[in-house]
């Protein structure tokens, strides 16, 4: 019977021992009370607290925390635009007890702050300088924060503008803006090079006239380099000029004719055809040939001054 008297006793003093022990955490702060007044404040590791006397108030973490906050506003062009703004901020380790025992909600007192700064900074601005200077209101932010929760024991390391959103008509707007001037960007660029193309193709239009005048230019040389190479050797064997002229021609009908024949595929017709037409042809040519001679020294001789008259 003794024995099992003084088991209820071990067990409670085991419960007492027990609850005396607590583990904190690594990165995290533990405050104790005695009697509900603020005792001590216990870091990482194993500790101890007087049973029945003692407890743990509360745990605050000493980690970076981010809070995110979305506040809708007007700008200076009277566009709504919603903003989101990422608070980056821990507690102070040596201000735990000012973070722990003089704000309940922490959230929403920085919360308040990041709204009172951002709905006083965006109406100074119009719309597009939003998106140009979100890192100054993100600066305006951190200065304001730091300021105000640095004597509650919290320290801001980082404020950030992560989103800007504006009305959904005022971006559509944006949008043809957009892509009205990129569309008169790509016409002026289209004619741009409509109008080098025509230019590049008049050049070379005009350097392939060019050259073609020189090829048919040298072949005429070259033809009439070989007539008078041809009436040449005609002459040195006894053909005068005119025969030499009609032989020539004559020649000349027949190799057309033949090039004519080596087509299969040709509609070319020459007319006249007969082998008279070359004789006829150069006949035609002297004759004009010895009208313009005639007539050149008709003129000629209308031009002679008459002999004066004596008195």
């Amino acid at each position: 019977m003794g024995n099992f008297f003084f088991i209820p006793i071990i067990i409670l003093l085991a419960l007492i021992a027990f609850s005396s022990i607590f583990i904190v955490k690594q990165k995290t702060a533990a405050i104790i009370e005695t009697f509900g007044k603020f005792s001590s404040i216990r870091q990482s590791g194993l500790q101890f607290k007087i049973p029945l006397m003692q407890k743990i108030a509360g745990r605050l973490s000493l980690k970076i925390q981010q809070l995110d906050v979305m506040i809708e506003t007007k700008t200076l062009d009277d566009v709504f635009v919603k903003l989101k703004v990422s608070v980056q901020y821990r507690v102070i380790r040596d201000k735990v007890y000012d973070a722990f025992y003089q704000l309940d909600y922490p959230h929403d007192q920085i919360t308040s702050y990041v709204f009172d700064v951002v709905r006083a900074e965006v109406p100074k601005m119009k719309l597009d300088d939003v998106f140009v200077k979100k890192d100054d209101i993100a600066l305006a932010v951190k200065a304001e924060l730091n300021d105000a929760m640095s004597g509650y024991g919290f320290d801001i390391i980082k404020t950030l503008v992560t989103d800007i959103d504006p009305d959904a008509q005022v971006k559509q707007a944006m949008n043809r803006i957009n892509a009205s001037e990129r569309e008169k960007i790509a016409a002026q660029f289209e004619g741009d090079a409509a109008r080098i193309l025509i230019v590049e193709k008049a050049k070379a239009e005009a350097e392939s006239k060019r050259l073609q005048g020189m090829g048919i230019a040298d072949q005429r040389r070259e033809i009439a380099r070989g007539l008078e190479e041809s009436v040449e050797v005609l002459n040195k064997v006894g053909i005068n000029s005119q025969e030499a002229s009609a032989l020539i021609v004559v020649t000349q009908h027949y190799d057309t004719l033949q090039s004519i024949g080596e087509e299969t595929n040709t509609n070319l017709i020459l007319l006249p055809n007969s082998p008279q037409a070359g004789s006829d042809m150069l006949n035609n040519m002297v004759a004009s040939f010895t009208a313009s001679n005639m007539i050149g020294e008709s003129m000629k001789k209308t031009h002679i001054e008459k002999p004066k008259k004596k008195d």
